[in-house]
């Protein structure tokens, strides 16, 4: 194909315009660019998609073909049965919508999976929120996407890696307070999902399979562990979330209870 284009350019007005990149593109610094075309080999649907979005230099728009049921979640919203992380992870980024259907008989031979041709836009301004963050708090709310808020963040390991996260804050903050040189400091908070990119499992895992081993809820035999469920409790009943379900919830809903536990000083990441 590199050969193909560079002879049908040959010669002509525009070779000195044409540029082209061979190699693997999530391994590939993109430059610049202003729109996006491609029809992409669908095991890279995810990685792909997030490099764009997180691309430091902002462009229009992207056009490109997936799989159908990726393409899907995508575009879903509320309620809908394909409403995931992924499709609030990538709506808080973009504007996402579907462009038509292209059925597996277009091509021959014909592969095994319809496939939709989507367009992306980035919105601008980019929104203010901390990546790793955001997508840790995802994480945990669609552990069971239509389970109650209240359930899922009543387990056991999504208590103990949110108490872990808030001890060490409130020593990080407790050793500024004493810091003579009032020097800054900065700490990684850990958590459950470290080491997890923010795109490396959509292609594969659907919501409903990130089921937790959690060896139930805390009970309430006092102590620090109560003390904090009822900390993270009270949270949910602050925005009335206890009742709530990831797949009901709007992207502003999601951004709204993620500032009611920063605000009490409980974070994701």
């Amino acid at each position: 194909m590199v050969l193909e284009l560079q002879r049908r350019f040959q010669g002509t007005p525009f070779s000195n315009r044409l540029e082209v990149i061979q190699g693997d593109v999530l391994k590939t610094e993109l430059p610049r660019f202003d729109i996006c075309v491609a029809n992409i080999p669908y095991q890279i649907s995810s990685p792909l998609t997030f490099k764009l979005l997180f691309h430091p230099t902002s462009f229009r728009c992207a056009v490109i073909m997936y799989q159908r049921e990726f393409a899907m979640r995508l575009v879903a919203q509320p309620g809908d049965n394909l409403y995931c992380r992924l499709s609030v992870n990538t709506q808080l980024y973009a504007r996402v919508s579907h462009l038509l259907k292209v059925g597996k008989n277009n091509f021959r031979p014909p592969p095994k999976v319809d496939s939709s041709v989507v367009r992306i836009e980035p919105r601008r301004p980019a929104p203010q929120v901390n990546k790793k963050e955001w997508d840790g708090f995802l994480r945990v709310c669609f552990i069971r996407k239509n389970k109650t808020l209240g359930s899922i963040f009543k387990q056991k390991p999504v208590l103990l890696m949110l108490e872990k996260n808030f001890k060490t804050l409130q020593a990080l903050l407790a050793s500024l307070q004493n810091n003579d040189n009032g020097e800054a400091a900065s700490i990684d908070l850990g958590g459950d999902h470290q080491g997890m990119s923010i795109e490396d499992d959509y292609n594969e895992v659907d919501d409903d399979d990130m089921d937790m081993d959690d060896g139930g809820e805390v009970d309430g035999d006092g102590g620090e562990k109560s003390e904090f469920k009822e900390k993270v409790i009270n949270v949910l009943k602050e925005g009335a979330f206890e009742e709530k379900r990831a797949s009901k919830l709007s992207q502003q809903e999601f951004l709204y209870l993620l500032s009611l536990f920063n605000k009490y000083g409980i974070h994701f990441t």
